[in-house]
């Protein structure tokens, strides 16, 4: 867009409840103010939001461990195309730095490597440690990340033949201790209930998936402001999964279809209670980049409203994350739609206009 000043007309939704007639992008910033030389203008319109937040997204990631610079940057490219402008990298194996260094591609938050148990998690991915390693490994991976720490907090026990926890209470209290010592959250993947407990008595920040939560327990994450990211786009896969193991794990197999069919219900409850919930897609294991429009559709399957669905794609996800979203001043990050998403989310699929650091990409 070279150095024209970029006017948006329309509904600028900055908020829930806080909207606007138009904005302005100068030097790569929002204004709501008619800049006093405005020359070259270029003047859109529609329906604006801030750049959409994956929450759960792995870029350099792919089903096999890490991937190429040319791969990440086109799962990158994907996922800002569909209008995703910041990105919580949630486990990658890849250094992906380099990319803070390109002006058009999404911002990055990342969590580091997965922290696993031995032969727990899949292969090629994640740090596989024992208990007592625990608490180092995740102090080096809160300094070498961007705020958050990333534990496989349960997975198949092939002994057992069904999911079960990874970790001892102490290992974690210690290891998520270190972390909040060192100025970082701590998220985990967990799709059973056997490992919430003590993930919770140690004082975790956020749980990915979270498909065990129980009538029990989704009181206390209220209460302690624990976020969920359901990914239930991914959650979707269950079934598949399960046919594919059901020769070798029935028990495991059983155990992923009834944590499927009452995933609705599950994220529902929580929604009910109180629980902050934000969008994720896990985009760049098996899933494709691009999907936050689904994954926006899902939470209102599940009963969240369509704001609130927006909210846990925007608004608040931003501010969960400690990045603004459309404010004086901030950064020019933000999606234009023909269509208002609050009456349809579906319109999230349809992007007009990709503005990122205050220059059309899209």
């Amino acid at each position: 867009m070279s150095d024209a000043v970029l006017h948006v007309r329309g509904r600028v939704l900055v908020g829930p409840e806080d909207v606007r007639d138009e904005l302005w992008v100068v030097d790569g910033r929002v204004s709501f103010t008619r800049p006093p030389t405005a020359a070259d203008v270029r003047t859109v319109g529609g329906w604006v939001l801030p750049g959409l937040v994956d929450a759960h997204c792995h870029v350099g990631l792919d089903a096999h461990g890490a991937v190429d610079a040319a791969t990440s940057e086109k799962q990158a490219l994907t996922d800002r195309d569909a209008g995703t402008l910041l990105i919580r990298d949630a486990g990658s194996a890849a250094d992906t730095r380099w990319i803070d260094g390109r002006e058009d591609l999404p911002r990055i938050i990342r969590a580091g490597r997965h922290i696993a148990r031995t032969r727990r998690y899949i292969r090629n991915y994640a740090h596989e440690i024992e208990p007592g390693d625990l608490a180092a490994y995740v102090r080096a991976e809160a300094r070498r990340g961007d705020g958050w720490v990333k534990l496989v907090g349960d997975w198949i026990d092939r002994e057992r033949g069904d999911l079960a926890a990874c970790w001892p209470g102490d290992a974690l209290a210690e290891a998520i201790a270190a972390a909040h010592e060192e100025g970082a959250r701590v998220t985990a993947h967990c799709f059973a209930a056997e490992s919430l407990p003590d993930l919770l008595a140690a004082g975790i920040d956020c749980v990915e998936h979270a498909t065990g939560l129980t009538e029990e327990l989704i009181p206390v994450f209220a209460e302690r402001g624990v976020a969920i990211v359901p990914t239930l786009v991914n959650i979707a896969t269950f079934p598949s999964l399960a046919a594919g193991g059901e020769a070798r794990f029935p028990a495991w197999s059983a155990h992923m279809r009834r944590l499927h069919e009452r995933r609705y219900d599950t994220v529902g409850a929580a929604h009910d209670a109180g629980v902050p919930i934000f969008v994720g897609t896990d985009a760049g294991g098996s899933l494709a980049h691009g999907l936050v429009a689904d994954e926006v559709a899902e939470l209102v399957k599940a009963g969240l409203s369509p704001a609130e669905a927006l909210s846990a794609a925007s608004w608040g996800a931003r501010a969960w994350l400690g990045r603004p979203g459309l404010e004086e001043g901030s950064p020019a990050d933000f999606v234009v739609y023909g269509q208002d998403p609050r009456a349809d989310v579906r319109v999230l699929a349809d992007p007009e206009l990709v503005v990122l650091r205050g220059r059309v990409v899209g």
